[in-house]
């Protein structure tokens, strides 16, 4: 069941080349309370991130001209922007298709043609998520000016990188966490990946101990 929109209302860019998609979409999330800003390619999306700071961003993986995937990967090298979830909408299911969404910096993805109370579900837990990660990343500094702090911060980890490392600073193992966080034990190996090459480090003792100095858990 949808929750109260009043209660979750926040500003949502979709992206998507398709009329009709974008039409349905915007209507959806208008009933739901949502602020909604289109954009119909790529390069329109980036434009509209520079005016305005989406609180999610519904992104189409086959566009013309500059893919959903790269568009992606283009906003994640932003540190201003990288902190936005990006939900794929895609045609595309093989796994291989899907592994590079997750790669290329989004959190989810919901098959075409995409059902309505699919995208509405899915939307409210990478928000909800997001906003944890805000309160946290805001209030779970043991030591703000302590070096490893500004270490991390420097670091620019991804929402969902902040989770991981959390998590991973508990003492918890990569089985752990995939299930915590409901990914898969490969996508967590990735995460960690880009984690350690953040951070400076090689292994896993070195980012955890790095974590529990800065982060109070």
């Amino acid at each position: 069941m949808i929750e109260d929109p009043v209660a979750n209302r926040g500003t949502v860019l979709v992206v998507d080349d398709a009329p009709d998609t974008l039409r349905m979409l915007c209507d959806a999330l208008d009933r739901e309370g949502y602020t909604v800003l289109v954009a119909r390619d790529g390069q329109q999306a980036l434009s509209r991130l520079a005016f305005v700071m989406p609180d999610a961003i519904l992104l189409d993986a086959v566009m013309p001209g500059m893919s959903g995937f790269d568009t992606c990967r283009q906003l994640k090298a932003h540190a201003e922007w990288a902190h936005v979830p990006v939900i794929f909408m895609t045609g595309l299911s093989d796994t291989a298709d899907i592994v590079a969404g997750f790669e290329a910096g989004g959190v989810d993805y919901v098959i075409k043609p995409v059902k309505i109370e699919e995208v509405l579900a899915r939307l409210q837990t990478h928000l909800r998520i997001a906003r944890l990660v805000t309160r946290v990343r805001e209030t779970s500094l043991a030591k703000p000016d302590s070096p490893e702090a500004e270490r991390i911060a420097e670091a620019a980890l991804t929402p969902r990188e902040t989770e991981v490392l959390s998590w991973l600073a508990k003492g918890k193992t990569n089985r752990d966490i995939a299930e915590i966080l409901g990914m898969s034990h490969r996508t967590v190996n990735k995460h960690l990946e880009h984690i350690y090459e953040k951070l400076g480090v090689e292994t896993r003792a070195a980012a955890a101990a790095l974590a529990s100095r800065s982060i109070s858990v």
